[in-house]
């Protein structure tokens, strides 16, 4: 009789138990800017190992993400640029006082390992490199990435956007232009430097001049629907940590 109740009180137990070990085990849904991917698929395992989370990734561009998320899409973690922060939350759906500057990046120019690098260095040296290629490609400004937004009107600043339409190329959307050098179908590629440096076989040919570039600031926040707050914390606070800015400094991005 005593080892029936005892056994009777242990499956009790066990049952208590158990929905809060699922609870700790629940994925933690990450909606992130591909700028970052790099760096987060290098960050995730380790992130995982100490933490015993799961993280469930999600990619896009900012502008796409950010859409999903005003559609009502659950997310415990937002990993996008500033700007789509800040619109998130001015309407109500970040958690206050949850977003942190991850790192910043600027944009490059980037050519197919082997390549002749052109000299972007200044302004008309910019100029030049770009009218005398034979193609070149970055994001769609319509799918709302960040540096292809910029990139296209950059292009009308310098006066040549008239001239560069016969040879631009755009990846699918969401996609990375490096991709478009390794399959040859571009003889130079426009995107975030880290973006660039996730790509085998592309080489960073420069930053775009200083009075061209545009430095772009990663954020990561809990957004105010989130079922895993203190998790999302957690990881947020994990990827401002020491191991974090060493990935994060490694794969193209400045941290403060």
């Amino acid at each position: 009789m005593i080892r029936f109740i005892g056994r009777i009180v242990a499956a009790m137990a066990a049952a208590l138990v158990l929905p809060a070990t699922l609870a700790s085990a629940a994925e933690i849904n990450v909606y992130s800017s591909v700028g970052m991917r790099g760096a987060l698929e290098q960050l995730t395992p380790l992130f995982q190992k100490q933490s015993g989370q799961t993280l469930a990734l999600t990619w896009g561009t900012a502008a796409m993400l950010t859409k999903r998320i005003e559609a009502g899409e659950p997310a415990d973690v937002a990993i996008l640029t500033r700007d789509n922060i800040d619109n998130l939350s001015k309407q109500g759906r970040i958690a206050p006082g949850t977003d942190a500057t991850l790192a910043k990046s600027s944009i490059a120019i980037a050519v197919k390992i082997g390549a002749a690098k052109p000299d972007i260095s200044t302004d008309d040296g910019l100029k030049q490199a770009l009218l005398q290629a034979k193609s070149i490609a970055y994001s769609n400004p319509a799918s709302g990435g960040a540096s292809g937004v910029y990139f296209a009107k950059l292009l009308e600043r310098l006066g040549i956007a008239d001239q560069m339409k016969a040879k631009t190329k755009y990846p699918p959307a969401g996609g990375n232009s490096a991709g478009l050098l390794v399959s040859g179908e571009a003889e130079l590629a426009v995107q975030q430097k880290p973006e660039l440096m996730n790509i085998p076989g592309v080489d960073i040919a420069g930053l775009l001049p200083a009075d061209l570039n545009k430095v772009t600031p990663f954020v990561a926040a809990v957004p105010a629907d989130s079922k895993n707050v203190d998790a999302a914390k957690a990881l947020i606070k994990f990827l401002q940590s020491p191991d974090a800015v060493k990935v994060l400094k490694a794969s193209g991005f400045n941290v403060d």
